[in-house]
């Protein structure tokens, strides 16, 4: 098997990403930022063409998630704007982490369907994709889901945990190895940062 370096380099950052995503630190944007460029020639060497696609999506929500995430909220009340680190991944304050409403879970869920469909579509019928339906799927539902990282959103993690069990098996089909087995890791690590990111949230809370 010939050793592909665009592999393990955004293999490497994915797994530097996830961890500073775990820790809600605002520095998974820049370390995003690399990987998305490096990932645009990988899958489109690869065929992966919506996954190619969502890398372009991905650098403009990286912007808009770095800008949102150190914003100062302008209804904060004093001690949400302490220097606490661990709870906003900022020092100094910034949004925090919260429930997605329940309207805007409708909402995405609806737009979420819509794009798969199209996604599903646009594959099967103008490029040589061999995996249409999954590709779709998981660029669809990526989608959502860096919209919901951008705005702290707890329940992000659930979209994450989805998407990372269906590209596994996707990335292990089209010979990306190091990425496969990187997204096998990612279930692990998005349980996990759900249990943290929850007991962020809780503690935050108590503190207001």
């Amino acid at each position: 098997m010939e050793i592909n370096w665009l592999d393990i380099t955004t293999a490497a950052l994915g797994l530097a990403y996830i961890m500073l995503e775990y820790r809600a630190s605002v520095w998974m944007w820049a370390v995003g930022a690399v990987m998305q460029l490096l990932g645009i020639v990988l899958y489109y060497q690869k065929g992966l063409y919506a996954d190619c696609g969502m890398e372009f999506y991905y650098l403009a929500m990286t912007a808009y998630g770095a800008w949102r995430w150190q914003k100062k909220e302008t209804n904060d009340s004093p001690s949400s704007q302490e220097t606490t680190p661990s709870l906003t991944g900022k020092a100094g304050g910034g949004s925090p982490i919260t429930h997605i409403p329940l309207r805007l879970a409708a909402l995405w869920t609806v737009i979420f369907l819509v794009l798969w469909a199209l996604i599903w579509y646009l594959l099967s019928h103008f490029t040589d994709s061999t995996v249409p339906v999954a590709d779709a799927f998981t660029t669809a539902l990526s989608l959502v889901g860096i919209w919901a990282l951008a705005h702290k959103y707890l329940e992000q993690w659930f979209i994450w945990i989805a998407v990372d069990v269906v590209t596994c098996w996707l990335y292990f089909t089209k010979d990306i190895p190091f990425k496969a087995s990187l997204y096998g890791l990612y279930v692990v690590i998005a349980v996990a940062g759900y249990c943290s990111w929850r007991r962020k949230m809780r503690l935050s809370d108590t503190a207001g």
